[in-house]
C-alpha cells in the first residue's frame, strides 16, 4: 500500500526542520536504511535514512523548506500500485496543490506546481486552515490576518513562505507586513543612519537562544591564570620538523585540559538537578568558528588518545563543521569545552559556558612578556587562559586546583606525551 513519508524528528526537541536537499528523485527505488534528504537542525546537516521502502511518487516539500516535525513531505507506492493509491493517501486536491516537480537529485532549483495564488482576499468559508504554531506566532506579531492567506505547504498548509509572499506583495490586508520581510534590504530609520537588515539563520537563532539561558541560568564565576609556554613552544617546533602531522598549540591546550581532568577527576562532572554526573573520561568540545556561527563538535576519549591522532581530529571536526556536514551526535554531550583566540591575537578573554557543560577554558595568544624568575627579570612567552566554570557543580577552590593542574600540565608537556 502506498506510504505517506512524514518529516521526523531528527534531534531532540525539535519541532522544525529545514529540509536542505533531496537526494532522491520522482521515479525512484528507495529501499529501508536509503539516504533520501538531508535535514538541517539548528546546529547540524543530517542525512534521512528512509524507514519505509516503494517508489517515489510525489515530493511534497521544496529544497530550502522549513518543516514542521510530523508533515508529510514525500508519497512512496508498493510494487503494482499506481497513482490512484497516492492520490488516495493524500486526499485530493489539497495535495495535489502541493506537488513538488523533481526530475533529478542535482537537478537545477526545485519548481512549486502550485495552482492556488499564495494571497487570496479570504480563506475559503467553511474550510479548515492548517497552520503550524511557530507560523500563528509570526503572524500574530506582525500582523497579518491568516484568514487572508492560502497555504503553498503539504496538504494546503500555511508555511513561512507564505507570509514572506504576503509581505514582499505589501497585501491591504496587512498593515505591518512588509516588516516581516525576511529579504536583506536596506532600511532607513528615523534619526539614524541607513542599515541593513539580515534575517536570522536558525543557527543565530540557537545561539543567541542558548547563550542567553546559559548566562540567565547558569551561575558563573572564573579563574585566570598566566602560562609560560617557552618549553611547549619548544617541543612543538621539534615535533613538526619531523611529524607528517603538524601539532598546534590548540592541540596542546586541548590534550593539557583532558590531562588536568584525570588529575582532578571531581572537576571532570556536570550538574543536574537531580544527581550530579561525573565522567570518567575527558570529552571535550570544540569552538569552531564558521560563516553561519559557531559549532561545538566533541572529541571522545582525549586522554586516551595521541597528540598527533587529537590534532587530526580537530582539523577533520573543524572542516567538517565548516562544510555543514557534522552529525548531530557529534555535537552533544561532554563536560568541558575550550575556545581559543588566541590565533586572532586576542590577550584574554571570558568565555560563556554551553549548558550542560561546568566549564570553558578561554585560551588567548601567547606573547612576550616581561616576568619575574628567582628575583631577576626574563622575557618569557606567556599565555593567558580563563576558565569559566558552573558554580553549582565546580566550587572555587576545585577550579582553582584544577587550573593549577592545566597550568603544570601546559608549563611541563613532555608529562602529556608519556
Amino acid at each position: 500500500m502506498a506510504t505517506l513519508v512524514t518529516m521526523p524528528e531528527v534531534a531532540a526537541g525539535a519541532t522544525e526542520v529545514v529540509l536542505s536537499k533531496w537526494r532522491v528523485a520522482v521515479g525512484a527505488v528507495v529501499k529501508v536504511g536509503d539516504v533520501i534528504a538531508d535535514m538541517e537542525t539548528e546546529k547540524a546537516v543530517v542525512d534521512y535514512a528512509c524507514d519505509a521502502e516503494g517508489t517515489v511518487h510525489k515530493i511534497l516539500v521544496a529544497e530550502g523548506a522549513s518543516v514542521d516535525v510530523g508533515t508529510p513531505i514525500m508519497v512512496l507506492l508498493s510494487a503494482g500500485e499506481d497513482g490512484a493509491a497516492g492520490e488516495a493517501l493524500l486526499g485530493g486536491e489539497a495535495a495535489v496543490q502541493s506537488e513538488i516537480a523533481v526530475d533529478a537529485p542535482d537537478a537545477a532549483p526545485i519548481v512549486a506546481s502550485v495552482a492556488a495564488s499564495p494571497v487570496s482576499s479570504s480563506a475559503p468559508e467553511g474550510s479548515r486552515q492548517f497552520v503550524s504554531p511557530i507560523v500563528r506566532k509570526l503572524a500574530r506579531e506582525n500582523g497579518i490576518e491568516l484568514a487572508n492567506v492560502v497555504g503553498t505547504g503539504p496538504l494546503g498548509r500555511v508555511v513561512r513562505r507564505d507570509l514572506e509572499s504576503v509581505a514582499q506583495r505589501g497585501d491591504s490586508a496587512t498593515t505591518a507586513a512588509a516588516s516581516y520581510s525576511t529579504s536583506s534590504e536596506l532600511a532607513t530609520q528615523e534619526h539614524s543612519s541607513v542599515y541593513a537588515t539580515i534575517p536570522h539563520t536558525r543557527m543565530r537563532q540557537a545561539i543567541a537562544r542558548r547563550l542567553t539561558e546559559s548566562k540567565s541560568t547558569v551561575p558563573h564565576f572564573y579563574v585566570t591564570a598566566d602560562c609560560k609556554v617557552d618549553m611547549l613552544l619548544e617541543l612543538r617546533k621539534s615535533i613538526n620538523e619531523t611529524s607528517p602531522v603538524k601539532i598546534s598549540v590548540n592541540d596542546f591546550v586541548v590534550k593539557a585540559v583532558a590531562s588536568a581532568l584525570m588529575d582532578v577527576p571531581d572537576a571532570n562532572v556536570v550538574w543536574n538537578p537531580e544527581a550530579m554526573h561525573k565522567y570518567e573520561s575527558a570529552d571535550i568540545s570544540i569552538a569552531v568558528t564558521t560563516e553561519g556561527g559557531l559549532f561545538t563538535p566533541v572529541i571522545r576519549g582525549v586522554e586516551k588518545r595521541s597528540l598527533s591522532n587529537v590534532s587530526m581530529e580537530i582539523s577533520e571536526l573543524a572542516a567538517r563543521a565548516r562544510a555543514g556536514k557534522l552529525r548531530q551526535d557529534e555535537l552533544e554531550g561532554g563536560s568541558f569545552a575550550v575556545s581559543n583566540l588566541g590565533m586572532f591575537g586576542t590577550k584574554e578573554f571570558s568565555a560563556i559556558l554551553n549548558p550542560p557543560q561546568s566549564g570553558i577554558l578561554a585560551v588567548g595568544a601567547a606573547s612576550q612578556r616581561a616576568i619575574v624568575e628567582e628575583g631577576h627579570i626574563v622575557i618569557a612567552n606567556v599565555m593567558t587562559v580563563t576558565l569559566s566554570a558552573d558554580h553549582r557543580a565546580v566550587d572555587g577552590a576545585l577550579a582553582a586546583q584544577w587550573m593549577s593542574a592545566f597550568v603544570a600540565r601546559i608549563e611541563n608537556p613532555l608529562s602529556m606525551l608519556v
